[in-house]
């Protein structure tokens, strides 16, 4: 270097210029890639490219998927961006046969609506109406039963409080078998047993039983009605210990008269 004078970094290498010049380039490129996927994303959410264009809805059997949909608040103007699924949840929990909700946002504009229902129990008898019992204890009023499943239990006499809410229960602990074979359950409630309950079973027998013990001495049953004679039939007393009375035949119920 010549005295008093002084040579530019650049001019003595003309390679770290070229360098400079690429990390410009690149981060020019950078901002610009960044710059237009902002103005995409923004131009997207606000277009009708990002409102809902199908839902599906699952695990749904007493309610339609329509019903369902309707409930939730989603339509297809819905933009996809705004969903928040534990509000969408918490509107069909309210459903009184709704027992969880569980919804999916499916990119780019996919929802599903995963229910899981309550079981429906038996079905209760007022006057001429039928209404459905389910596994929580509740009498949908609003959802009187048209047509009753043919192996459903019907209750008479119930109302909603501790007898019935024992009743689910008890029915809930029984093999489906064995709930299958009961036709009627009546409330028959005594002095001395507040929890006292009629069956009229599909086989023909009669139960005397109380709600305390019932899906404990229920669940012999089968067992229970193989020691009969099938065509002799009778009241199986389940109360305190287990016995067999049979009906009386008309020639027997002359001969006492």
């Amino acid at each position: 270097m010549e005295k008093g004078k002084i040579v530019a970094l650049e001019d003595r290498i003309p390679k770290l210029k070229e360098q400079r010049r690429r990390k410009a380039n690149r981060r020019l490129v950078l901002l610009l890639i960044l710059f237009f996927t902002m103005i995409v994303v923004i131009a997207y959410t606000q277009s009708p490219l990002s409102h809902v264009r199908t839902i599906t809805v699952k695990g749904n059997g007493v309610y339609s998927a329509e019903e369902l949909v309707s409930k939730s608040g989603l339509t297809k103007n819905t933009n996809i961006w705004k969903i928040k699924e534990d509000e969408i949840a918490s509107k069909l929990k309210r459903l009184s046969e709704i027992k969880k909700v569980d919804i999916k946002v499916h990119w780019p504009n996919t929802v599903i609506i995963q229910v899981k229902e309550h079981k429906r129990i038996a079905y209760l008898k007022q006057a001429n109406n039928f209404f459905p019992i389910m596994e929580n204890g509740q009498i949908l009023k609003n959802k009187e039963a048209k047509k009753i499943p043919v192996n459903s239990p019907i209750l008479f006499e119930f109302k909603e409080g501790a007898a019935l809410n024992q009743m689910v229960k008890e029915l809930e602990k029984l093999p489906v078998e064995i709930t299958n074979s009961i036709s009627e359950i009546h409330y028959t409630p005594k002095k001395t047993d507040q929890f006292h309950i009629s069956l009229f079973m599909n086989d023909g027998f009669e139960v005397s039983a109380t709600l305390r013990s019932f899906s404990e001495k229920m669940g012999h049953y089968p067992s229970i009605i193989t020691q009969l004679d099938p065509n002799k039939k009778g009241i199986i007393d389940l109360e305190v210990g287990t016995y067999f009375k049979a009906f009386k035949t008309e020639a027997e119920e002359k001969k006492g008269e």
